[in-house]
């Protein structure tokens, strides 16, 4: 393990305003705790940093003493890759002020904020901001690998919505990115990770959303499979601007007040529409579905956004074990439907699942190199196919069965590469296969001017040119 000696962590304590944290402390095992508790990692200290000098400050003392850095936003990614082993794990959960300006329509949000604390900032306005689906996920992470989520049909990525951002560099320099300012370090930005330093605040274009909208969940038995995903791809391709959709795979029903008694706890398939304009319009999505298949049971109804946001946390809840692959796909094939509907029944842990997203609307508005997404912009789906289990025995079994069902579907994928905020193992080729090889190229230059020895290289990394 490598050593660094107290006095020298008694000198980063007295210039930092934050605190610094290791393992003699009580609170040392809270603080490096990570969503996917199947990664347990050991840094050697923890800089929590309650600015960006403090940041600056700790990135110094990383590289004077030639100690590796992560930096933790939220903690949520399945690769776990906000803790490092004996290394200094830079903590932003005390940087997560979230301030509205909503005459401008702008939002300012600290590195270290959570979806949930943006949303109950901007919904008080009745704005939001474009995030993922998982209430508890960080702003940072999901913000820099792109950001999917119920909006993105409407809005964009999240990424899309980025108007600048501030940033402390490999260097420690402190400077400001926009469209005018470090104008290649901002494209680098939006979808590039965390390779080129650590964000200390997002500024967001805001939109109006909500307060309330309107929620159509539909849920239908293991032996309608594929109807179901026929039934998505007819469904969900053809949704106007105004409202989003999710096709989750494998999930249990909840023992929930609207899920009729003889459901609770049955895996099926779901479809959720969510309609962000009035509810007639909603309805007249909706009805179609019902009357082409009708579910076991379904959920229509109006619902808040800062609720909507939070619909699926019980999938992802803290400390279990997790494992994820990620894979595009142009259509869903009668194949492709064929090859996850056979896999699905091996699965072991009723919390393992398969998610996917119609990437389409205002993201594909976007131009393929206007931002550092890793993922072309034409029409597509993207699957998440998650394991999630309580012990590394099933754990185990169900990550066989994650890399059995994206293997299947690799056949019907132009590459192999992924979304890279699903990725939980951040294979160099993979990496290279999600941005190819021009804008892989372009970001890899962007990265040799600004961490040309590549100190931020804990993540789907981006090596220097």
């Amino acid at each position: 393990m490598m050593q660094v000696s107290s006095h020298h962590l008694e000198a980063l304590r007295t210039v930092l305003a934050g605190k610094v944290i290791t393992a003699e402390d009580a609170d040392y095992d809270t603080a490096r705790i990570q969503w996917n508790n199947d990664i347990d990692r050991n840094p050697l200290a923890i800089a929590r940093c309650a600015s960006p000098a403090d940041i600056a400050a700790a990135i110094t003392f990383a590289r004077e003493q030639e100690l590796e850095i992560s930096v933790r936003g939220g903690g949520h990614a399945f690769s776990g890759t906000g803790v490092c082993d004996d290394g200094l794990m830079i903590d932003l959960s005390a940087m997560r002020q979230v301030s509205i300006s909503a005459d401008a329509g702008l939002a300012r949000v600290g590195g270290g904020a959570t979806v949930a604390e943006l949303d109950a900032a901007t919904q008080v306005h009745g704005l939001a901001v474009p995030t993922g689906v998982i209430s508890h996920t960080g702003v940072g992470g999901l913000t820099l690998g792109g950001g999917i989520g119920w909006l993105t049909h409407k809005a964009g990525l999240t990424i899309d919505n980025l108007v600048s951002a501030d940033v402390v560099l490999a260097d420690g320099r402190c400077v400001r990115t926009s469209p005018d300012e470090h104008a290649d370090l901002f494209w680098a930005l939006r979808g590039g990770g965390g390779n080129f330093g650590v964000v200390t605040t997002f500024e967001f274009q805001l939109l109006p959303v909500g307060p309330e909208v309107h929620l159509g969940l539909f849920f239908w038995g293991m032996d309608q499979g594929e109807e179901v995903l026929r039934l998505a791809r007819d469904v969900v391709p053809n949704l106007p601007v105004e409202a989003g959709a999710q096709i989750a795979i494998g999930l249990n029903a909840p023992p929930a007040p609207f899920v009729p008694p003889q459901y609770h706890f049955t895996p099926g398939y779901l479809l959720i529409i969510v309609g962000f304009s009035s509810a007639e319009e909603h309805a007249r999505i909706v009805a179609p579905i019902r009357d082409a298949l009708p579910p076991l049971f379904e959920l229509v109804t109006p619902i808040p956004y800062v609720a909507l946001q939070r619909t699926l946390d019980e999938t992802a809840p803290w400390g279990l074990l997790g494992y994820q692959e990620v894979i595009y796909l142009d259509e869903l094939t009668d194949d492709v439907i064929s090859r996850i509907v056979t896999q699905l029944p091996a699965k072991r842990s009723p919390m393992s699942f398969c998610l996917i997203f119609r990437l389409d609307g205002a993201y594909s508005a976007v131009g393929d190199e206007q931002t550092a997404f890793g993922g072309r912009r034409s029409p597509r789906y993207v699957v998440n196919i998650a394991g999630i289990g309580a012990s590394p025995a099933v754990l185990n079994a169900d990550r066989a069965w994650v890399r059995s069902l994206w293997s299947a579907l690799r056949p019907f994928a132009r590459d192999s590469g992924g979304y890279v905020n699903s990725m939980t193992d951040n294979d160099a080729d993979r990496v290279r296969a999600s941005y190819g090889p021009t804008k892989y190229g372009r970001l890899a230059r962007i990265k040799a001017k600004y961490d040309p020895a590549n100190v931020f290289h804990l993540n789907a990394n981006i090596k220097p040119a």
